[in-house]
């Protein structure tokens, strides 16, 4: 057998071998991971995006509940200054830190959500009405998207720590465990919300 002839059976094998071993489908798999990130990103964007306009109409209603509004004000400051990007994925100090830093701003909006319950008017509001219930619909959109990401997390640590593809992961690609998100420590307590009289 000449070794060209021997070469031209041994390509496909070969191609076939590298094909089972994660070639495709760990990037496949890890841009997965970054689009789910992406579309979890953007919808803690858009919850960003609608605090200054549900704080701005609560104003003029709840004055003297300034301490609500500063907590935030200031909880979604700190929100933003956290930053992750798909690098960062693989990093759960980093995952942990921005975690953290959006269940604080979730645990600041619920009294400001439940403002309403002391002043009466402002239930009627029809532009508090409505940016209460895209906040409620952003969050869930959050929640949603938290579980797709997690999901995809999984799929891309288990494709990555399984033979074949775990292969072609370390050796093409050096790829490390993507970190999914968990519940904040302030998420497994009911936050307390007291409107009481301060005089």
């Amino acid at each position: 057998m000449t070794a060209l002839r021997r070469f031209g059976l041994l390509a496909p094998l070969a191609a076939f071998s590298l094909a089972g071993c994660g070639l495709n489908s760990v990037p496949t798999a890890e841009e997965d991971v970054n689009a789910k990130w992406a579309n979890l990103q953007a919808d803690y964007q858009r919850r960003a995006d609608l605090i200054p306009n549900l704080v701005a109409t609560v104003k003029g209603y709840a004055k003297q509940e300034s301490s609500v509004l500063i907590a935030v004000t200031q909880a979604r400051a700190d929100a933003g200054k956290i930053t992750l990007n798909a690098s960062d994925l693989s990093d759960p100090a980093k995952v942990k830190a921005f975690n953290d830093a959006q269940g604080r701003l979730t645990q600041a909006i619920i009294p400001l959500q439940r403002l309403q319950e002391n002043y009466p008017d402002l239930k009627s509001n029809q532009n508090f009405l409505a940016l209460q219930d895209q906040l409620e619909g952003t969050e869930n959109r959050i929640n949603a998207s938290r579980r797709d990401y997690n999901t995809s997390v999984q799929a891309y640590n288990t494709r990555i720590r399984t033979f074949p593809d775990a292969i072609g992961a370390k050796v093409f690609y050096g790829a490390k465990p993507k970190v999914p998100f968990e519940a904040s420590a302030s998420a497994q307590q009911a936050p307390t919300v007291d409107f009481g009289n301060n005089s």
